[in-house]
């Protein structure tokens, strides 16, 4: 005998607690199944325990999909000042870091919770630890197979996230799940990711390992990016990395600022002017890591001579070097260390208003198993709120 319910939600994440949360409201009977043992598991690691859970600026310019437009209404729809509405309403202190972001002052213990209350409806059941087997679509909906019993449901939801971060038992599922009822897939790959460097430059870069410094990373698509860079024992990471990384492509360079937010032209002419004696090395060791100066020189791409014998030229490409430092990543440290994954569902067999299939009659995917990827700053989360509650308001 099949156990049955309106919908079926696939995921305790956060796009799946929120949908399952709003279509409760609507009185529907749900059930939410995870292989997991606990629910949220990524967002109670989220923002070092913190829980970067929006931003106070959100708009389709801060996310990467093959249909640019396709989250304008999700993101109207439940807009991040939503969000922060049911933050408050719990009483969550929060507070806002660079760039619109904010974090829980606490701990993300309390946005799984919240959650968990917003589901904690006569309506609504979670099961956790269980396998589903098999899915077949029926004439009232779907059967699903799983290692508890069979279910039948009207609506199915998939909210089983991506690749990335293994450990927190991250799986293909959800691709697979799209595959079998004929939608089309786009190549994932690592988003939001350190890069590791190629032998040569991780040896000659290692022990800077823990120096950051403020940066103004280009990839070769155009895109910028003027966050802090991190120097670690793999390669290079750091929020401007990280948000980088998601327009890089394999073999690309890297043009790097390591002197942002400093005329290096005008401190170059002065400082010789005033100290024709000081070297280039002392010079720039005010406004650059004294080691990071080091390892430029060592590695020839600055000489390090008193300032009076560089002749104008040298003095421009002193200027070059520091704002236009190229590197060639050898890759990224993969799904292990990604907060997102690029790629997923194609989002152009999918409604933008309400994250329904156009093919396949109540099947919805929300969350980061389709092609959403949002920048660093809590853009992701934003997205799963939104996704998660407009397949809320139909499944």
């Amino acid at each position: 005998m099949s156990e049955k319910v309106d919908v079926v939600v696939m995921g305790a994440g956060a796009a799946g607690l929120m949908c399952a949360a709003e279509a409760g409201k609507r009185g529907r009977s749900v059930l939410i199944l995870d292989h997991a043992k606990k629910p949220g598991r990524k967002i109670l690691i989220s923002g070092g325990g913190r829980c970067n859970f929006t931003n106070y600026d959100v708009s389709a310019a801060n996310y990467l999909c093959g249909n640019p437009h396709f989250v304008k209404s999700a993101l109207s729809q439940y807009t991040n000042w939503d969000f922060i509405a049911m933050v408050s309403k719990y009483d969550i202190a929060y507070e806002e870091r660079d760039h619109g972001q904010l974090f829980c002052l606490d701990s993300a213990k309390d946005i799984v919770t919240m959650l968990l209350a917003e589901c904690d409806q006569p309506t609504i059941r979670q099961r956790y630890q269980v396998e589903t087997l098999a899915i077949a679509k029926t004439e009232q909906g779907f059967h699903l197979t799983t290692s508890t019993g069979d279910i039948e449901c009207q609506s199915l939801v998939v909210a089983t996230g991506g690749l990335s971060m293994p450990k927190l038992g991250a799986t293909p599922f959800g691709y697979k799940i799209a595959e079998q009822f004929g939608l089309p897939v786009l190549p994932t790959t690592a988003g939001l990711v350190p890069f590791t460097l190629h032998v040569e430059d991780k040896d000659a870069l290692a022990e800077l390992s823990g120096i950051a410094v403020p940066s103004e990373i280009q990839a070769e698509c155009g895109k910028v990016f003027k966050e802090a860079l991190l120097f670690t024992h793999r390669g290079l990471s750091g929020p401007a990395v990280l948000q980088i990384s998601s327009y890089w492509k394999p073999g690309q360079a890297l043009s790097i600022n390591l002197v942002p937010n400093v005329d290096i032209d005008e401190l170059l002419t002065r400082s010789r002017e005033k100290h024709p004696n000081q070297s280039l090395k002392n010079t720039l060791a005010r406004v650059l890591p004294k080691r990071l100066v080091e390892v430029l020189i060592e590695r020839q791409l600055l000489s390090d001579k008193p300032l009076k014998q560089l002749n104008p030229k040298e003095l421009s490409a002193v200027s070059d070097t520091l704002q236009q430092w190229r590197i060639v990543p050898n890759g990224t440290e993969g799904y292990r260390t990604a907060e997102v994954t690029l790629g997923g569902v194609d989002t152009d067999s999918l409604s933008s208003k309400t994250m329904a299939c156009k093919t396949v009659p109540g099947l919805y995917f929300v969350g980061e198993v389709m092609d959403v990827t949002g920048w660093l700053g809590g853009y992701n989360f934003q997205w799963a709120w939104s996704s998660g509650y407009v397949a809320g308001q139909w499944a």
